[in-house]
């Protein structure tokens, strides 16, 4: 993370630090909202830069770094490739995977200061600077930790990222959305009445954070994200074995948690707060605090000298770069292999958090292709069963500009035969719409209509729907300055 910082450090307007202190208690949030949150946050908000708070109240020891990956330009120069091409890049590692390695743990940089859970004035809620995004949130929240564990029956590992709220001196509460597989390795471990060793690396490469958040079937159960992320990179993360626990950290990370999800052990998510909420979530609302949640006991933090906690907002546009670029690598990898060359471009949109609303870019070149389009949608909702709504556009629409894309609804879009619907398909638990209450055509919560809204010009008519062609010239002669 600190190499990103400092690549970010030198490009103009991508950071900015304050030496202000910031209460880690609803205002470090509030404050970042108005700087660069950008995404499915309420307004005002806007696209602008991360931030780095270099004084935080309560906790002289730490910084906080939000909003790195919080625009898609800023993602591109970190993963240095071009933003519209970073679905294909990562499609492309999806396929060439680099496999972890595990480095001795005086070269872990994570590893150089150690606090024991077992030492009298241990306590998590003075020890690490989790912020409370609102003030009705159930407690503080770590939003950006890498949670990594192991089958107890394969020794197959998964990293991903889940609402972790701290309850404790030593515990941390863990939801999981239904269908994770670091959730199934915690459901082996319980069934045989064992804990599950399990590490939360926060503040790692940038590659890391978006490669673990692919989803089956482009990653199915067993398959380790952290391979992405290595081939990415064109190199191996580097892990190294915890001191406390049976598992393994990112050796890099600013901080690293070590615990255990202990079996048959729950808790209420906001036991301390009894707010009847959890945390901001990617879509827009805060999520209902869930009754009954597992539990991991922590035994050890470390981290690295002069730490930074990397936390995000979740209705911002850096959840849309964590999910969204992924989820567009999996309706490429998918779609492409079905039917080479037609589908030229995929974004998952800001709207949607990077999960609910894709835009596909196709191209129709001879009569057959007609139809074809469809049955790209069909494939993008099964690459990525939480997807909700797909929009088709033609290759003359900049599918990144939203105007474009509402300009062919406008004009190329008739409600009555472009619109497809698909009832009673399990979508994602944090959509409100998704609910018997809303819907009668819905039976259960989570269940919703997903739909495809198809914006291409059908093949026949494609020479009455040619957009105004203007003389291309060197804008420069006038505009020293157009970029």
């Amino acid at each position: 993370m600190r190499s990103a910082l400092a690549l970010l450090q030198g490009l103009p307007g991508e950071l900015v630090t304050t030496d202000v202190e910031v209460d880690p208690e609803a205002e470090l949030s509030g404050v970042y909202r108005h700087v660069g949150a950008g995404g499915t946050c309420m307004r005002p908000t806007r696209k602008g830069p991360a931030m780095v708070f270099n004084k935080i109240k309560g906790f002289d020891n730490f910084r906080v770094a939000i909003g790195l990956l919080a625009s898609r330009e800023r993602v591109g120069q970190l993963l240095d490739c071009p933003p519209a091409e970073l679905g294909r890049l990562l499609m492309k590692s999806v396929q060439n995977p680099i496999p972890p390695v595990v480095i001795s743990r005086d070269k872990a940089v994570c590893q150089e200061v150690v606090h024991l859970a077992s030492d009298a004035d241990f306590d998590l809620r003075t020890l690490l600077p989790a912020p409370t995004n609102t003030e009705e949130d159930a407690g503080p929240y770590f939003t950006m930790g890498m949670c990594y564990a192991s089958d107890p029956e394969t020794g197959e590992s998964d990293v991903t990222i889940h609402r972790l709220c701290i309850q404790g001196r030593d515990e941390i509460s863990m939801y999981f959305v239904p269908g994770r597989h670091l959730d199934a390795f915690r459901q082996k471990a319980e069934a045989a009445g064992k804990p599950l060793p399990i590490s939360i690396s926060l503040g790692v490469d940038p590659a890391i954070e978006i490669g673990a958040c692919f989803e089956p079937p482009t990653t199915p159960l067993g398959f380790d994200e952290l391979t992405v992320a290595g081939a990415i990179r064109g190199r191996p993360v580097e892990l190294v074995e915890c001191l406390t626990v049976n598992a393994r950290a990112i050796a890099h990370a600013e901080v690293v948690i070590e615990g255990e999800l202990l079996p048959n052990v729950r808790v209420r998510e906001d036991q301390n707060t009894n707010t009847g909420k959890a945390m901001p979530e990617f879509p827009g609302y805060t999520g209902e605090a869930k009754p009954a949640v597992p539990v991991i006991k922590v035994k050890s933090v470390t981290h690295r000298r002069n730490p930074i906690l990397q936390t995000t907002i979740g209705p911002s546009e850096e959840h849309v770069s964590m999910a969204g670029i992924p989820t567009e690598a999996s309706i490429l990898g998918m779609v492409e292999s079905a039917m080479p060359g037609k589908l030229l471009n995929v974004y998952a949109h800001s709207s949607g958090g990077g999960k609910y609303l894709a835009v596909l870019q196709f191209r129709k070149t001879v009569e057959s292709d007609e139809g074809r389009q469809r049955q790209a949608a069909l494939l993008a909702f099964s690459a990525f069963p939480e997807l909700k709504h797909v929009m088709l556009v033609d290759e003359d629409v900049d599918l990144f500009d939203t105007n474009d894309v509402l300009w062919a609804m406008q004009t190329r879009y008739q409600g009555d035969v472009s619109t497809i619907f698909i009832p009673g398909v399990r979508c994602h638990p944090l959509d409100p719409s998704q609910d018997p209450a809303f819907s009668p055509s819905i039976s259960a919560h989570g269940i919703s209509c997903k739909t495809i809204f198809d914006c291409t010009v059908p093949f026949h008519l494609k020479s009455r729907f040619q957009r105004s062609q203007f003389k291309e010239v060197d804008v420069t002669r006038f505009l020293p300055d157009f970029k």
